[in-house]
Order: structure tokens, then C-alpha cells, then sequence
């Protein structure tokens, strides 16, 4: 019981006014981590999904570039004339009052930035393995960040609803139970004063 609680009839209105309120928030915490665990319920196989294919086009990135660093020698100086992609950004949307990481990629019409003479399939190969790379790492950011935000917005609206459940509403239970028990005592109290005032007056 909530010792600075005061038996009086206001006191027990706004108890129970905010006894309402704690249940609807309760209730309103209980429905918004449902809709967050299905919204990564949702994500989660693209995680998967995406995290596999990345390894397999990393691998075989990675071992075009070895086979071209053979047949061409060290390509750090020819990989210098690619240049540097800034097409991607960053926006969010809201699920429940959580953010969402919406991450965005305009890749830039591939052309040639590096001299042929100086190069072999090998190489070709190996920068469009880099360049899916790149999409699939893009769309691994945005799923893995989305899944954390949405973890996150989760753990927060379950510790609400059980501080609720928990702690709230039991002792706004308890303040309206221990309220109405002095006020009937009060209520009889003086009903029975106001019964022996009648029986001197009589």
C-alpha cells in the first residue's frame, strides 16, 4: 500500500481514474511487443536468407581477386581508379513509436574507370562479385539494424507491461481497497453517532 495515499473521496476517484489508465496502458504495451515480435518474426528469414548468399559471393569475390592478384600481380593501384560509391542513405520509418533503419542504395551506372590493356576477365569478374557484394552487405545493414531496433522497442514494451502488471496496478489495487475500507468505516462511524444524537434528542 502506497503510504502518502490520503482516504478521501477525491483521492479514491483519481486512484481509480488512473487504475483505467494503467490497465489500457498495460494493455496497449501487451499489444504493441506483439506487433513488433511479428514485424521481426517477418525479417528474420531474409536475415538468414541474405547472411548465406552473402558468404557465398564474398568467397567467390575473394578468391576472383586472389586469381586475379596472380595473373595480374598486386591490383591495388588499378582498383585506385574505381571510384568511391556514396549512393547509399540512410531514412527511418515507424512501427509502434520504433525506428526503423530504411537504407537505401542508388548504385551509379557501372562503366569502365579502368584501362582494359591492363586488366583480364579475371579481374571483370571479381568487380562485379565486389559490386553484388555490395548490394547484398547494403541489404544485410538495413535487415540486421531493423531486427536490433526491433529487439530493442520489444524488451522495452515488455519490462512497461510488466512494471504494470507488476507494480502499478497492484498498488493502485491496493490504495482503492485500503481508501474504500476507512471510508465505510468512516460512513458507519458516523451513522452510528448520528443514531445515538437521535436517541438523546428523543
Amino acid at each position: 500500500m502506497n503510504s502518502k495515499a490520503i482516504p478521501t473521496k477525491s483521492n479514491l476517484m483519481a486512484i481509480k481514474k488512473s487504475l483505467s489508465l494503467a490497465t489500457t496502458g498495460q494493455s496497449l504495451m501487451e499489444r504493441k511487443k506483439n506487433i513488433l515480435v511479428r514485424e521481426m518474426l517477418l525479417l528474420m528469414p531474409k536475415v538468414n536468407e541474405i547472411r548465406d548468399q552473402i558468404y557465398s559471393v564474398y568467397s567467390k569475390a575473394y578468391l576472383a581477386l586472389q586469381e586475379t592478384n596472380i595473373t595480374l600481380g598486386i591490383v591495388n593501384e588499378i582498383t585506385k581508379a574505381i571510384p568511391i560509391d556514396n549512393g547509399v542513405h540512410l531514412s527511418f520509418r515507424n512501427v509502434m513509436g520504433v525506428d526503423i533503419p530504411v537504407v537505401t542504395h542508388t548504385p551509379k551506372k557501372i562503366s569502365l574507370s579502368y584501362g582494359l590493356k591492363s586488366t583480364n576477365s579475371k579481374f571483370d569478374y571479381a568487380y562485379q562479385m565486389f559490386l553484388k557484394a555490395r548490394d547484398l552487405t547494403v541489404k544485410l545493414a538495413e535487415i540486421d539494424n531493423a531486427v536490433y531496433s526491433l529487439a530493442n522497442g520489444i524488451r522495452k514494451a515488455q519490462k512497461r507491461a510488466n512494471a504494470l502488471e507488476n507494480i502499478v496496478i497492484p498498488n493502485l489495487i491496493e490504495n482503492i481497497k485500503y481508501i474504500s475500507e476507512v471510508l465505510e468505516e468512516r460512513e458507519r462511524e458516523e451513522f452510528v453517532r448520528m443514531k445515538v444524537i437521535k436517541a438523546r434528542q428523543k
